[in-house]
């Protein structure tokens, strides 16, 4: 039988608690002390541990602290110090982009709206929701792949495409929580609900879980 939507919003409220008791300790995994660190931290993490962007900013962040310094960087420069994330040519790119937008549009200021931020260079929906959630305390879904991977095991979500899993999520997620769950889902998807050989024998949520490839132990 297919599960009701009002169902699956009271599975969701269970999860959600279940994963508070289990996980209290949840928060981001990328450190940063400022929103331009955070949006720069999170651009490096695309395809990258967190961390090992935690490695690479401990320094940048001391030799980059505005937009300004960024927008001024030399590109080789700065794929070099970036280069242990992968791909950084193009992050090297996003981030200068990123850094002179935030000076030609927003004195040099990092946005605080959804729309400004996935219109800056090198920033997608998940990353402006990172930023709009941990820097500023808004109520944001950014799916990564321990939300994308753990939201469909739950059964929350079904689709191939992140934004896709967003919206889903949207739906049948507390929306005073949406930040919250984030962190929940990413320590859970880190310690328990792995990508591979997940420890389902002892995961707080397995009697609300309708993953039919539970592991046994």
């Amino acid at each position: 039988m297919r599960e009701s939507r009002e169902a699956k919003r009271a599975r969701a409220r269970k999860i959600v608690a279940a994963l508070e008791r289990a996980y209290p300790d949840a928060k981001i995994a990328l450190e940063f002390s400022t929103p331009l660190e955070l949006l720069v931290a999170t651009i490096l993490s695309a395809q990258c541990t967190d961390e090992r962007v935690n490695i690479v900013t401990r320094s940048l962040f001391r030799k980059y602290r505005s937009a300004e310094d960024y927008a001024r960087a030399d590109q080789a420069t700065l794929e070099r110090e970036v280069q242990s994330t992968g791909f950084f040519r193009a992050k090297t790119r996003a981030i200068i982009g990123m850094a002179r937008a935030l000076l030609d549009k927003h004195g040099g200021e990092v946005p605080r709206s959804r729309e400004a931020l996935v219109a800056l260079p090198g920033v997608g929906l998940k990353t402006a929701n990172v930023v709009l959630g941990n820097a500023f305390g808004e109520q944001a879904i950014a799916v990564d792949t321990h939300v994308f991977r753990v939201s469909q095991r739950l059964g929350l979500a079904q689709s191939k495409d992140p934004d896709q899993i967003h919206d889903q999520l949207r739906e049948v997620l507390p929306r005073t929580k949406w930040t919250r769950t984030c962190h929940l889902f990413q320590a859970h998807g880190r310690r328990t609900c792995t990508a591979r050989k997940p420890l389902c024998p002892v995961c707080p949520v397995r009697t609300l879980c309708p993953w039919p490839d539970k592991t046994r132990g």
